[in-house]
């Protein structure tokens, strides 16, 4: 799995979250949480992505989403735009979507947690789930392996 390429078209939501796994995947390697985001144009242009870095950056704001959106640089309007995310996006970055009226997102895993994306669709946000085994494994992994960072990842005591 290789990062995507800014200004490259992702046609499909699989394409997305292979651009948001692989950096889940680097998150992984360099120590940090296994979550990964992408923030798309609605005709699939990649306009940033990046990874949970909590960890690397000592930055509790740093979440992938806040990355991916952060790495997208400044926008004229999110309306259009897609978040792709690994895992179900916490009250933080929900927020953030709901914010910056990015219109729709898409989720690789709500099983080893659930955000706020159900608060996210009640107003008006596009949500697909897709829920993908390689994804909820990996996360289910880490959480079990680093429970205390995991805990503090999502503000759980």
């Amino acid at each position: 799995m290789t990062a995507g390429v800014v200004g490259r078209v992702y046609s499909t939501d699989a394409e997305k979250m292979e651009v948001a796994a692989a950096e889940a995947t680097l998150s992984a390697s360099e120590g940090g949480i296994p979550i990964g985001a992408a923030l798309f144009a609605s005709d699939g242009t990649l306009l940033g992505s990046g990874h949970n870095r909590r960890v690397q950056d000592d930055d509790a704001a740093m979440h992938a989403e806040t990355n991916a959106f952060h790495n997208a640089g400044r926008q004229r309007s999110y309306r259009n735009t897609v978040m792709v995310t690994t895992l179900s996006p916490c009250w933080y970055c929900s927020g953030l979507v709901r914010q910056f009226g990015i219109g729709r997102v898409v989720v690789g895993d709500d099983q080893t947690f659930l955000g706020g994306q159900d608060w996210l669709a009640e107003n008006g946000v596009s949500l697909t789930v897709i829920n993908d085994p390689d994804l909820i494994a990996m996360m289910g992994e880490f959480t079990i392996e680093h429970p205390a960072l995991w805990n503090e990842d999502i503000g759980e005591d």
